[in-house]
């Protein structure tokens, strides 16, 4: 088994109304109910808006802190889910349940284990 991450990639501008944000997270809360059943799940997490983000960068020997996102984007990552699965085919069926249910990209990396 090898761990992926699923991460929701999340548009800036307004929110969907809630009558529709209701009925996502109803469909999120039911990929994460299908993806424990079948095993696979290990963590999963929204995040607060990038206006929430701080930067710790080094530069030389100093440290800067920044507030906000380190790059200007058009979408920031919103959220993530931590899979435990057999291959990439595995992980891609679980990507391919979550941009279903977020409405949103999802990108599916495997975590690098040196």
């Amino acid at each position: 088994m090898a761990k992926y991450l699923l991460s929701v990639y999340q548009p800036e501008g307004t929110p969907p109304a809630p009558e529709e944000l209701e009925k996502i997270m109803a469909r999120v809360a039911a990929f994460q109910e299908d993806a424990e059943a079948a095993g696979v799940w290990v963590f999963s997490g929204g995040l607060d808006g990038q206006e929430t983000a701080t930067v710790v960068h080094a530069q030389g020997d100093e440290v800067l802190v920044t507030d906000g996102p380190f790059a200007e984007a058009k979408e920031y990552l919103g959220g993530l889910t931590i899979i435990d699965c057999a291959d990439l085919d595995e992980a891609l069926h679980w990507g391919r349940r979550a941009t279903l249910a977020t409405t949103l990209p999802i990108e599916v990396r495997p975590f690098h284990w040196a």
